[in-house]
């Protein structure tokens, strides 16, 4: 089929050689005979670098993929084969213009480690320095751009869940995840976001990241301060160099929710590999892929932790709608039902015990449900809380995420609560109660004017109203039908009866023409009509 679909629309042999590899791989893995989370990773993995990240693009889209989906894509291995030594120092030469020599007195052969984007080596600057120095492997950008294309065109044959499109397509998923792509292959984006990371944390003593080298880095080359330190899953080389795991694993959770809550500003791949420790300090590595969420967000994700402590549903229901785009009608109550029954799934359960991640997955599926597109701040915030709840239950078990997260909302009020301004605002809300309370007669003495006058409009809204409307619809559409149907054959009996020309057998054409679609349109009726009565 897909074959098919592209015959006569490739452009060159590179495309169609890679086309070929594609349709390989579905027919390895079997994928005519159904598609499972596993299948789907292996397939995505096989395919290469675009996949992969695409992959990773839709573990975060709970609102285009089941559940199950995305936690398996969130397993997508993106460890690739090292590049051969001299390709590397090949891009560093290129990049820099000169022997890689003149700007290292050592570079380790052997690298740290080597992804589906760039590969990192160990390495000593000429001033002595110790860094790790990350680069993009070759003809990548070409490679993936390619790829996008082709998917771009088979984005049509690809339906992955039914009724979805309706709030994601699949086009719109992979426009993000190439912007991601691009920006990860940026390396000058990646330099930025650590200062800007750097930036919003400098207070905090226990919070660091990479010092990055501006004056080496390129669009293609990352020069960064060597971290040599412990990683945040070595349980046993923490405790064995006397560090409390379980304060650890506080200060992560508490930084992570302030990333969040007052930054706007997180770490969209908290995995483990990308927290270690060094002299007692959280170190955040790989900040290529950050996620941002608006203020709206921000006091919407608030909003939702309060109500949940509180088991309101209203304010819940409120959250819900500040956090989604309406992207079609919404019916109100039945929104209102799915989410006092989400929150009738919590109402015994112990608060410390909540798993956030999940929490916001279920509310990104309430949104898909009821037509509310799901910004990709969300989605991105979901996927870093759920990684991060898990790094959190294997280092410090005891320890909430939610409870965290609960308490920096109480400690935000205080620390915004001032008696001042919040006396001053209830005296401007007093003030404008008391003007719209005067103009309160004069309104109700208007309304009744109109009211006399036949000057009035009620607009209602029935919730529920919808089938007994269609259905009157379909009734007046009918009437109107045979009505039609009834002046087409009056005319067109009258003209019959006239001289008009031309003619066939004596009878006027119009006349016949006339019949003939008088005809049409009553069995379209009749067969209207035998539709209605066996949908009854």
């Amino acid at each position: 089929m897909l074959k098919r679909f592209f015959q006569g629309r490739v452009e060159d042999t590179s495309t169609t050689t890679r086309l070929k590899e594609m349709v390989n791989v579905l027919r390895k893995r079997e994928v005519m005979g159904g598609m499972t989370p596993e299948k789907l990773r292996a397939v995505l993995e096989d395919l290469g670098p675009t996949f992969v990240k695409l992959g990773q693009v839709m573990s975060m889209r709970p609102d285009f993929l089941p559940p199950e989906y995305c936690e398996e894509l969130m397993k997508l291995q993106t460890e690739a084969l090292p590049l051969p030594f001299e390709t590397i120092t090949e891009v560093i030469e290129q990049e820099y213009n000169c022997r890689w020599q003149k700007v290292f007195s050592y570079i380790d052969e052997k690298a740290l480690g080597s992804a589906s984007i760039a590969q990192v080596h160990r390495g000593t600057l000429v001033s002595g320095e110790k860094v790790a120095i990350k680069v993009q492997r070759p003809g990548i950008y070409e490679i993936m751009s390619q790829d996008i294309v082709l998917l771009k065109r088979a984005a049509t044959l690809v339906k992955v869940i039914s009724g979805a499109q309706e709030v994601v397509d699949f086009g719109q998923v992979l426009d993000e995840m190439w912007l991601i792509a691009q920006q990860e292959m940026d390396f000058l984006m990646e330099a930025s976001h650590i200062e800007e990371f750097t930036h919003l944390n400098s207070d905090n003593e226990y919070i660091s990241c990479p010092k990055v080298y501006k004056n080496l880095s390129t669009q293609h080359i990352l020069v960064m301060e060597f971290v040599e330190g412990i990683c945040m899953d070595d349980l046993e080389g923490l405790k064995a160099r006397g560090y409390d795991v379980s304060i650890l694993g506080r200060r992560l959770g508490e930084n992570y929710v302030k990333q969040i809550i007052e930054d706007g500003y997180f770490h969209a791949d908290p995995h483990p590999g990308n927290i270690w420790i060094r002299n007692s300090r959280i170190v955040w590595l790989d900040l290529g892929m950050m996620g941002r969420l608006s203020t709206k967000d921000r006091l919407a994700i608030r909003k939702a932790v309060i109500a949940l402590a509180r088991h309101d549903t209203f304010e819940m229901k409120e959250a819900v709608l500040q956090l989604g785009v309406a992207k079609g009608r919404i019916n109100h109550t039945a929104l209102y039902q799915d989410i006092d029954a989400l929150l009738g799934q919590y109402s015994s359960l112990d608060f410390s015990s909540l798993q956030m991640g999940v929490l916001t997955r279920q509310i990104i599926n309430i949104l898909r449900v009821h037509h509310l597109a799901c910004p990709q701040g969300l989605a991105m915030f979901a996927r870093g809380v759920l990684t991060i709840e898990g790094v959190m239950r294997l280092c410090c078990p005891k320890v909430s995420f939610v409870e965290i997260f609960a308490k920096s909302l109480a400690v935000d009020f205080k620390k915004n609560f001032n008696w001042h301004d919040e006396f001053d605002k209830a005296k401007r809300q007093g003030l404008q109660l008391l003007q719209k309370s005067v103009q309160l007669p004069e309104q109700i003495s208007d309304i009744l004017k109109m009211t006399m006058s036949g000057q009035t409009k009620v607009n209602l809204d029935v919730t529920g109203s919808e089938e007994p409307l269609r259905r009157l619809d379909q009734m007046i559409n009918k009437l109107i039908l045979a009505l039609l149907c009834a002046a087409i054959l009056l005319a067109s009996s009258t003209i019959c009866t006239t001289n008009m020309t031309p003619k066939i057998m004596e009878i006027p054409l119009l006349g016949l023409a006339g019949y003939f679609l008088a005809f049409i349109l009553s069995l379209r009726l009749i067969w209207d009509i035998h539709k209605g009565s066996k949908g009854l």
